[in-house]
């Protein structure tokens, strides 16, 4: 099965709040819950129209990872990005049908290479989320350091020229 990346568009607002409400439980074993928002079909249609108002402004980019029939099965960000350091914080998630196959390291290098102009990501996971980890380690982000609950991780452009 083959995978790619398209940017969020209001197109996708059913399917989006389907893939946030099918993995809700699951996401939250391993990541903060999403505000109350998300669950209520016109609230989180408010929550959408912020996030392309904030894509439209250059200040993110969203991104669904969508398989070959178009069917939503993660997401992956580039959010507060600072174009003057090129620099940019990642954040994703990967539905639970999904998880274990390689999609989001692979969905990761995608972004690395369409998204040229950001030279420096920033990225956290918690100490238990192993697989997250891996995604980070398999895609050259290094390890930054450990505070609280959370690792922080740091990639570089300039030192992975593979991207």
């Amino acid at each position: 099965m083959t995978y790619r990346l398209t940017r969020l568009s209001n197109d996708d607002a059913k399917e989006l709040f389907k893939f946030e409400k099918v993995n809700k439980q699951f996401f939250e074993k391993s990541v903060p819950p999403r505000p109350v928002r998300y669950e209520i079909y016109e609230q989180f249609l408010q929550v959408l129209i912020g996030l392309l108002e904030e894509q439209a402004e250059n200040k993110s980019l969203f991104y669904l990872i969508k398989n070959e029939t178009d069917e939503i099965v993660g997401r992956i960000n580039i959010v507060d990005i600072d174009w003057r350091e090129k620099k940019g914080y990642l954040g994703y998630r990967i539905g639970e049908a999904y998880t274990g196959k390689g999609i989001t390291t692979h969905a990761l290098q995608i972004l690395l290479q369409q998204n040229k102009e950001i030279n420096h990501l920033l990225a956290k996971t918690t100490k238990d989320n192993i697989s997250s980890q891996k995604v980070l380690e398999r895609n050259d982000f290094g390890m930054q350091g450990v505070e609280g609950s959370f690792i922080y991780y740091q990639w570089d452009r300039k030192l992975n020229t593979s991207y």
